[in-house]
C-alpha cells in the first residue's frame, strides 16, 4: 500500500472538472484508490463519492493506492496535483 498527503490547489477544489480529471486517473490503474479528508475515506474511482468529500482550496487530503500499481498511480496523483489539475 502507498499513501501521500496532498493540497488541493484547483480553485474549485475537488468539484466537477478537477473531480472528473480525478477519476479519469484513477480510472487507468488496476488498484484500488481510496480519497480521505479528516475521517471521511471514499472511492477514488467515483466521481460522486468523490464530491462528497467536500475538499475545498487549501484542503489537505490523502490518496492510498493498494495493487499491483500502487506506485504508479501515487506518482500519477502528485502530478495532477503539482499541475493544479490542469491536463
Amino acid at each position: 500500500m502507498e499513501k501521500v498527503a496532498l493540497v488541493i490547489t484547483a480553485a474549485s477544489g475537488l468539484h466537477a472538472r478537477p473531480a472528473g480529471l480525478f477519476v479519469k486517473t484513477a480510472a487507468q490503474f488496476v488498484s484500488s484508490i481510496k480519497i480521505s479528508k479528516g475521517e471521511k475515506e471514499v472511492n477514488g474511482k467515483s466521481p460522486l463519492a468523490l464530491m462528497t468529500l467536500g475538499a475545498k482550496q487549501g484542503d489537505s487530503v490523502t490518496i492510498t493506492a493498494e495493487g499491483l500499481d500502487e506506485k504508479e498511480a501515487i506518482q500519477a496523483f502528485v502530478e495532477l496535483f503539482e499541475r493544479g489539475f490542469e491536463e
